[in-house]
């Protein structure tokens, strides 16, 4: 297995007002926010486009259990399946079950300091 992270999915982080929050980076940073946050299109180097994710979570979260940590990063990643194997057989803790949606796979796991990861195998083009 050669390719691992393509690339950011997104950066999550905890906060006590995720609209208040969303709004001052509206207002003061020029972020088209939404519901969710904030969607980055781009294209990667074969013109593929491509969608990294911004989003605050109420700081009273369980979606970054087990970590306390305040924020949760998000690699795009290919084969999630097979990573998620090779992980495992590195040692490297998993977390539950991958899911699947119509706009992707998603799997997490642990770092050694306890920092959840999100790694999600995308279908951009759900979102276009």
């Amino acid at each position: 297995m050669n390719k691992r992270v393509t690339g950011l999915g997104g950066f999550f982080f905890k906060t006590k007002d995720p609209d208040g929050i969303k709004n001052w980076y509206k207002k003061h940073l020029g972020i088209p926010t939404d519901q969710y946050g904030w969607s980055f299109w781009w294209k990667d180097k074969e013109g593929k486009d491509c969608m990294t994710q911004w989003s605050p979570f109420k700081d009273d979260t369980e979606y970054f259990n087990p970590s306390e940590k305040q924020f949760m990063m998000n690699f795009r990643v290919e084969n999630l399946k097979e990573l998620l194997a090779e992980l495992k057989k590195e040692g490297v803790t998993i977390i539950g079950e991958v899911e699947e949606y119509d706009y992707g796979k998603f799997g997490w796991i642990l770092d050694p300091e306890g920092n959840k990861i999100e790694l999600w195998e995308p279908v951009d083009k759900a979102f276009l």
